[in-house]
Protein backbone atom coordinates (compact mmCIF):
# COMPACT_ATOMS: atom_id res chain seq x y z
CA UNK A 1 0.00 0.00 0.00
CA UNK A 2 1.29 3.45 -0.95
CA UNK A 3 0.00 6.79 0.38
CA UNK A 4 0.27 10.36 -0.91
CA UNK A 5 -1.44 13.72 -0.46
CA UNK A 6 -3.98 15.20 -2.86
CA UNK A 7 -4.08 18.89 -3.83
CA UNK A 8 -6.32 19.71 -0.84
CA UNK A 9 -4.33 17.67 1.67
CA UNK A 10 -6.59 14.62 1.62
CA UNK A 11 -4.49 11.50 2.13
CA UNK A 12 -5.02 9.02 -0.69
CA UNK A 13 -3.94 5.40 -0.94
CA UNK A 14 -3.26 2.94 -3.72
CA UNK A 15 -2.61 -0.79 -3.78
CA UNK A 16 0.46 -1.87 -5.73
CA UNK A 17 0.51 -5.37 -7.21
CA UNK A 18 3.03 -7.17 -9.40
CA UNK A 19 6.11 -6.11 -11.30
CA UNK A 20 6.85 -4.59 -14.66
CA UNK A 21 5.91 -1.30 -16.31
CA UNK A 22 3.41 0.68 -14.20
CA UNK A 23 -0.29 0.72 -15.06
CA UNK A 24 -2.50 3.13 -13.12
CA UNK A 25 -5.97 1.63 -12.60
CA UNK A 26 -9.12 3.64 -11.81
CA UNK A 27 -12.00 1.66 -10.25
CA UNK A 28 -15.70 2.04 -11.00
CA UNK A 29 -18.76 1.74 -8.80
CA UNK A 30 -18.80 4.69 -8.89
CA UNK A 31 -16.70 5.37 -5.80
CA UNK A 32 -15.95 1.72 -5.03
CA UNK A 33 -12.96 0.31 -3.17
CA UNK A 34 -10.40 -0.79 -5.77
CA UNK A 35 -10.16 -4.21 -4.09
CA UNK A 36 -12.96 -5.51 -6.35
CA UNK A 37 -10.53 -5.32 -9.30
CA UNK A 38 -8.40 -8.08 -7.72
CA UNK A 39 -5.27 -8.41 -9.83
CA UNK A 40 -7.27 -8.00 -13.06
CA UNK A 41 -7.22 -11.66 -13.93
CA UNK A 42 -3.46 -12.05 -13.50
CA UNK A 43 -2.43 -8.88 -15.33
CA UNK A 44 -0.12 -8.24 -12.37
CA UNK A 45 2.18 -10.93 -13.79
CA UNK A 46 2.97 -8.50 -16.63
CA UNK A 47 2.42 -5.04 -15.15
CA UNK A 48 2.90 -3.23 -11.87
CA UNK A 49 -0.73 -2.44 -11.13
CA UNK A 50 -1.26 0.79 -9.20
CA UNK A 51 -4.86 0.58 -7.97
CA UNK A 52 -6.05 3.97 -6.78
CA UNK A 53 -8.59 4.11 -3.96
CA UNK A 54 -10.53 7.25 -4.80
CA UNK A 55 -11.04 9.70 -1.96
CA UNK A 56 -13.47 8.38 0.61
CA UNK A 57 -13.08 4.77 -0.55
CA UNK A 58 -10.89 1.86 0.52
CA UNK A 59 -7.98 3.17 2.57
CA UNK A 60 -8.15 6.71 1.23
CA UNK A 61 -9.34 9.40 3.62
CA UNK A 62 -12.63 11.24 3.21
CA UNK A 63 -12.21 14.89 2.16
CA UNK A 64 -13.41 17.85 4.18
CA UNK A 65 -15.43 19.05 1.17
CA UNK A 66 -17.94 16.42 -0.05
CA UNK A 67 -18.31 18.36 -3.32
CA UNK A 68 -14.81 17.15 -4.23
CA UNK A 69 -16.29 13.70 -4.91
CA UNK A 70 -17.57 15.06 -8.25
CA UNK A 71 -15.93 13.23 -11.13
CA UNK A 72 -14.31 16.24 -12.79
CA UNK A 73 -12.78 17.26 -9.46
CA UNK A 74 -11.15 13.85 -9.10
CA UNK A 75 -8.92 14.60 -12.10
CA UNK A 76 -6.53 16.45 -9.81
CA UNK A 77 -6.23 13.33 -7.61
CA UNK A 78 -5.10 11.30 -10.62
CA UNK A 79 -2.60 14.01 -11.51
CA UNK A 80 -1.34 14.01 -7.90
CA UNK A 81 -0.81 10.25 -8.18
CA UNK A 82 1.19 10.67 -11.39
CA UNK A 83 3.39 13.24 -9.71
CA UNK A 84 3.77 10.97 -6.66
CA UNK A 85 4.92 8.15 -8.93
CA UNK A 86 7.40 10.43 -10.69
CA UNK A 87 6.08 9.52 -14.14
CA UNK A 88 6.24 11.89 -17.08
CA UNK A 89 3.58 9.80 -18.85
CA UNK A 90 1.56 6.87 -17.59
CA UNK A 91 -0.49 4.06 -19.04
CA UNK A 92 -4.01 4.38 -17.67
CA UNK A 93 -6.79 1.80 -17.26
CA UNK A 94 -10.34 2.58 -16.20
CA UNK A 95 -13.18 0.18 -15.50
CA UNK A 96 -16.89 0.97 -15.73
CA UNK A 97 -17.59 4.32 -14.00
CA UNK A 98 -13.84 4.75 -13.66
CA UNK A 99 -13.61 5.25 -17.41
CA UNK A 100 -15.45 8.56 -16.99
CA UNK A 101 -12.58 9.78 -14.84
CA UNK A 102 -10.01 8.24 -17.19
CA UNK A 103 -11.33 10.07 -20.26
CA UNK A 104 -11.72 13.36 -18.38
CA UNK A 105 -8.10 13.04 -17.28
CA UNK A 106 -7.01 12.22 -20.84
CA UNK A 107 -8.96 15.20 -22.16
CA UNK A 108 -7.30 17.59 -19.71
CA UNK A 109 -3.81 16.07 -19.70
CA UNK A 110 -3.39 14.29 -23.06
CA UNK A 111 0.39 14.65 -22.94
CA UNK A 112 0.49 12.65 -19.69
CA UNK A 113 -1.15 9.49 -21.09
CA UNK A 114 0.89 6.82 -22.86
CA UNK A 115 -1.81 4.25 -23.56
CA UNK A 116 -5.46 4.30 -22.45
CA UNK A 117 -7.45 1.12 -21.75
CA UNK A 118 -11.20 1.51 -21.21
CA UNK A 119 -12.75 -1.69 -19.83
CA UNK A 120 -16.54 -2.15 -20.17
CA UNK A 121 -16.83 1.64 -20.09
CA UNK A 122 -19.49 3.91 -18.72
CA UNK A 123 -20.66 6.43 -21.32
CA UNK A 124 -21.86 9.33 -19.15
CA UNK A 125 -18.82 11.52 -19.75
CA UNK A 126 -19.31 11.40 -23.53
CA UNK A 127 -23.12 11.52 -23.59
CA UNK A 128 -23.85 8.26 -25.42
CA UNK A 129 -27.43 7.05 -25.06
CA UNK A 130 -28.11 3.34 -24.48
CA UNK A 131 -31.75 2.58 -25.34
CA UNK A 132 -33.63 0.11 -23.19
CA UNK A 133 -34.23 -2.19 -26.15
CA UNK A 134 -30.46 -2.57 -26.61
CA UNK A 135 -30.12 -3.74 -23.01
CA UNK A 136 -33.10 -6.07 -23.46
CA UNK A 137 -31.61 -7.48 -26.66
CA UNK A 138 -28.29 -8.07 -24.93
CA UNK A 139 -30.06 -9.81 -22.05
CA UNK A 140 -31.80 -12.21 -24.43
CA UNK A 141 -28.40 -13.69 -25.28
CA UNK A 142 -28.64 -15.37 -21.85
CA UNK A 143 -32.06 -16.94 -22.43
CA UNK A 144 -30.79 -20.51 -21.91
CA UNK A 145 -29.54 -19.80 -18.38
CA UNK A 146 -31.63 -21.35 -15.54
CA UNK A 147 -31.95 -18.01 -13.74
CA UNK A 148 -33.03 -16.14 -16.88
CA UNK A 149 -36.88 -16.01 -16.53
CA UNK A 150 -36.92 -14.27 -13.14
CA UNK A 151 -33.98 -11.99 -13.94
CA UNK A 152 -35.37 -11.03 -17.35
CA UNK A 153 -38.79 -10.15 -15.89
CA UNK A 154 -37.07 -7.90 -13.33
CA UNK A 155 -35.00 -6.29 -16.09
CA UNK A 156 -38.10 -5.57 -18.17
CA UNK A 157 -39.69 -3.93 -15.14
CA UNK A 158 -36.57 -1.84 -14.58
CA UNK A 159 -36.44 -0.65 -18.20
CA UNK A 160 -40.16 0.23 -17.97
CA UNK A 161 -39.55 2.29 -14.83
CA UNK A 162 -41.15 -0.19 -12.43
CA UNK A 163 -38.12 -1.24 -10.40
CA UNK A 164 -38.71 -2.75 -6.98
CA UNK A 165 -36.52 -2.79 -3.89
CA UNK A 166 -34.90 -6.09 -4.88
CA UNK A 167 -34.70 -5.55 -8.65
CA UNK A 168 -30.94 -5.01 -8.81
CA UNK A 169 -30.30 -8.10 -6.71
CA UNK A 170 -32.49 -10.20 -9.02
CA UNK A 171 -30.77 -9.02 -12.20
CA UNK A 172 -27.25 -9.45 -10.74
CA UNK A 173 -26.52 -12.59 -12.82
CA UNK A 174 -26.62 -10.48 -15.99
CA UNK A 175 -23.44 -8.65 -14.92
CA UNK A 176 -21.33 -11.80 -15.10
CA UNK A 177 -20.53 -14.13 -17.97
CA UNK A 178 -20.99 -17.07 -15.59
CA UNK A 179 -23.25 -16.91 -12.54
CA UNK A 180 -21.11 -19.33 -10.53
CA UNK A 181 -19.80 -19.35 -6.97
CA UNK A 182 -17.00 -16.91 -7.79
CA UNK A 183 -19.44 -14.45 -9.37
CA UNK A 184 -21.83 -14.73 -6.40
CA UNK A 185 -18.99 -14.05 -3.97
CA UNK A 186 -17.80 -11.09 -6.03
CA UNK A 187 -21.31 -9.63 -6.10
CA UNK A 188 -21.85 -10.16 -2.36
CA UNK A 189 -18.58 -8.41 -1.50
CA UNK A 190 -19.58 -5.32 -3.48
CA UNK A 191 -22.27 -4.38 -0.97
CA UNK A 192 -19.70 -3.12 1.53
CA UNK A 193 -17.23 -1.62 -0.93
CA UNK A 194 -18.99 1.49 -2.26
CA UNK A 195 -19.24 4.91 -0.64
CA UNK A 196 -22.88 5.69 -1.45
CA UNK A 197 -22.70 9.32 -0.30
CA UNK A 198 -19.72 9.90 -2.58
CA UNK A 199 -21.43 8.06 -5.43
CA UNK A 200 -24.40 10.42 -5.17
CA UNK A 201 -22.06 13.37 -5.84
CA UNK A 202 -19.88 11.70 -8.51
CA UNK A 203 -22.11 12.50 -11.50
CA UNK A 204 -23.85 15.56 -10.04
CA UNK A 205 -24.52 18.72 -12.04
CA UNK A 206 -21.39 20.10 -13.65
CA UNK A 207 -19.45 16.84 -13.55
CA UNK A 208 -19.64 16.23 -17.28
CA UNK A 209 -19.56 18.33 -20.45
CA UNK A 210 -19.98 15.71 -23.19
CA UNK A 211 -19.53 18.09 -26.12
CA UNK A 212 -16.24 19.45 -24.79
CA UNK A 213 -15.01 15.98 -23.87
CA UNK A 214 -15.84 14.57 -27.31
CA UNK A 215 -13.97 17.43 -28.95
CA UNK A 216 -10.91 16.78 -26.79
CA UNK A 217 -10.99 13.03 -27.43
CA UNK A 218 -11.15 13.64 -31.19
CA UNK A 219 -7.71 15.24 -30.82
CA UNK A 220 -6.33 12.59 -28.46
CA UNK A 221 -3.28 11.12 -30.18
CA UNK A 222 -2.45 8.21 -27.86
CA UNK A 223 -3.51 4.60 -28.56
CA UNK A 224 -6.80 3.52 -26.97
CA UNK A 225 -8.27 0.09 -26.23
CA UNK A 226 -12.03 -0.13 -25.69
CA UNK A 227 -12.88 -3.59 -24.36
CA UNK A 228 -16.52 -4.70 -24.24
CA UNK A 229 -18.17 -7.79 -22.86
CA UNK A 230 -20.35 -9.58 -25.40
CA UNK A 231 -23.22 -9.97 -22.89
CA UNK A 232 -22.63 -6.86 -20.77
CA UNK A 233 -25.89 -5.02 -20.08
CA UNK A 234 -24.17 -1.99 -18.59
CA UNK A 235 -21.88 -1.37 -21.57
CA UNK A 236 -23.32 -3.31 -24.51
CA UNK A 237 -21.18 -3.64 -27.66
CA UNK A 238 -23.14 -1.12 -29.78
CA UNK A 239 -22.50 1.60 -27.18
CA UNK A 240 -18.84 0.70 -26.77
CA UNK A 241 -18.43 0.71 -30.56
CA UNK A 242 -19.79 4.25 -30.62
CA UNK A 243 -17.40 5.16 -27.80
CA UNK A 244 -14.41 3.76 -29.68
CA UNK A 245 -15.40 5.84 -32.69
CA UNK A 246 -14.78 9.05 -30.74
CA UNK A 247 -10.99 8.49 -30.80
CA UNK A 248 -8.69 8.78 -33.81
CA UNK A 249 -6.60 5.75 -32.74
CA UNK A 250 -8.91 3.29 -30.98
CA UNK A 251 -9.19 -0.47 -31.10
CA UNK A 252 -12.48 -2.11 -30.11
CA UNK A 253 -12.36 -5.66 -28.76
CA UNK A 254 -15.52 -7.57 -27.81
CA UNK A 255 -14.65 -10.40 -25.43
CA UNK A 256 -16.85 -13.43 -26.18
CA UNK A 257 -19.15 -14.53 -23.37
CA UNK A 258 -18.00 -11.78 -21.02
CA UNK A 259 -20.16 -9.58 -18.83
CA UNK A 260 -19.23 -6.42 -16.97
CA UNK A 261 -16.15 -7.95 -15.29
CA UNK A 262 -14.29 -9.64 -18.16
CA UNK A 263 -11.20 -10.47 -16.07
CA UNK A 264 -13.41 -12.76 -13.96
CA UNK A 265 -15.20 -14.41 -16.88
CA UNK A 266 -12.09 -15.38 -18.85
CA UNK A 267 -8.90 -14.23 -17.10
CA UNK A 268 -6.51 -15.63 -19.69
CA UNK A 269 -8.28 -13.97 -22.63
CA UNK A 270 -8.66 -10.67 -20.81
CA UNK A 271 -5.01 -10.59 -19.75
CA UNK A 272 -3.76 -11.55 -23.20
CA UNK A 273 -5.87 -8.86 -24.89
CA UNK A 274 -4.96 -6.11 -22.46
CA UNK A 275 -1.26 -6.90 -22.28
CA UNK A 276 -1.03 -7.22 -26.08
CA UNK A 277 -2.43 -3.70 -26.36
CA UNK A 278 -0.26 -2.23 -23.63
CA UNK A 279 2.89 -3.81 -24.98
CA UNK A 280 2.39 -3.37 -28.70
CA UNK A 281 4.30 -0.89 -30.81
CA UNK A 282 3.82 0.41 -34.31
CA UNK A 283 6.12 2.30 -36.65
CA UNK A 284 3.66 5.18 -37.04
CA UNK A 285 3.02 5.45 -33.28
CA UNK A 286 -0.57 4.20 -33.48
CA UNK A 287 -2.05 0.81 -32.58
CA UNK A 288 -3.59 -1.77 -34.85
CA UNK A 289 -7.06 -0.45 -35.47
CA UNK A 290 -10.26 -2.44 -35.84
CA UNK A 291 -13.32 -0.78 -37.33
CA UNK A 292 -15.74 -0.23 -34.44
CA UNK A 293 -18.66 -1.03 -36.75
CA UNK A 294 -17.59 -4.67 -36.72
CA UNK A 295 -19.03 -5.23 -33.25
CA UNK A 296 -21.50 -8.15 -33.39
CA UNK A 297 -25.11 -7.02 -33.94
CA UNK A 298 -27.75 -7.71 -31.33
CA UNK A 299 -30.57 -10.10 -32.20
Amino acid sequence: MSAFSAYDGTELACRVLGDGPPLVCLPGGPMQDSVYLGDLGGLSAHRRLIMLDLRGTGRSAAPEDPASYRCDRLIDDVEALREHLGLDRMDLLGHSAGTNLAVLYAARHPERVGRLALITPSVFAVGIDIPGDVRIGTARLRRDEPWFPEAFAALEALVAGRAGADTFQIIAPFWYGRWDAAARAHRAAEDGQRNDKAAAVYASEGAFDPAATRAALARFAAPVLVLAGEVDLNSPPPATAEFAGLFPHAELVVQPGAGHFPWLDDPARFTATTEAFLGQGASDGSPRRRDARHAPPLP
